[in-house]
């Protein structure tokens, strides 16, 4: 089922109703605007790799990537239930994020004829307690949709040297993981995938 924040993206991104799930060379198109091709990717890069690879043969694509710089979590018992609690995730997630998933997706970016536009977003995520016994680790409830609160910024990429933009300044020369990590803030591992990007 489709979330609301999948066709709030897809209305802010296609405009009209008739530019929104067209069918071109055997593919379901989120959206269509100024001859170009857009696709929406909440999920993991690596489950559109294909899709995109075969489109690009012969059209221009933009393929926009949400990442959820903040979430506020509204708790139900039921779907149809008062809601029980809300607050804000303590997790945070920046543009350094989008390279979580770059790795599996560099046999397709970058190409001549895509656009990979990022944006940061604030969203709201509705979950509902499970009634059944849960997997062994796995969550206590399950995401009923998310909806997009606020756009909190946007950054293209088209291009190797667009991704190389993101390197702090600070960095000394040559640098290692370590100090990537350090001089963005971001965990190591996350520096790592950035490097091999």
């Amino acid at each position: 089922m489709e979330s609301s924040l999948h066709r709030q993206l897809k209305g802010l991104y296609g405009g009209s109703e008739q530019d929104c799930e067209v069918l071109i060379d055997g593919f379901r198109i989120d959206a269509v605007a100024r001859g170009r091709l857009i696709e929406i990717q909440r999920a993991s890069l690596s489950a559109i790799r294909s899709k995109i690879a075969a489109l690009l043969t012969g059209h221009r694509v933009t393929l926009v990537k949400p990442i959820a710089a903040r979430t506020r979590i509204v708790r139900k018992d039921l779907v149809n239930s008062p809601v029980r609690s809300q607050r804000y995730s303590p997790l945070r997630r920046s543009v350094f994020h989008l390279f979580d998933e770059l790795v599996h997706f560099i046999g397709v970016f970058p190409h001549s004829r895509l656009t990979l536009e990022v944006i940061l977003i604030e969203q709201e995520e509705w979950r509902v307690a499970r009634q059944q016994r849960r997997r062994f680790n796995g969550p206590d409830y399950r995401v009923q949709d998310r909806s997009l609160l606020e756009i909190v910024s946007r950054q293209t990429f088209r291009s190797a040297v667009d991704l190389a933009a993101l390197l702090p300044s600070t960095l000394p020369t040559p640098f290692q993981s370590l100090d990537l990590a350090r001089e963005a803030a971001i965990p190591r591992w996350l520096a790592q995938k950035m490097i091999y990007c």
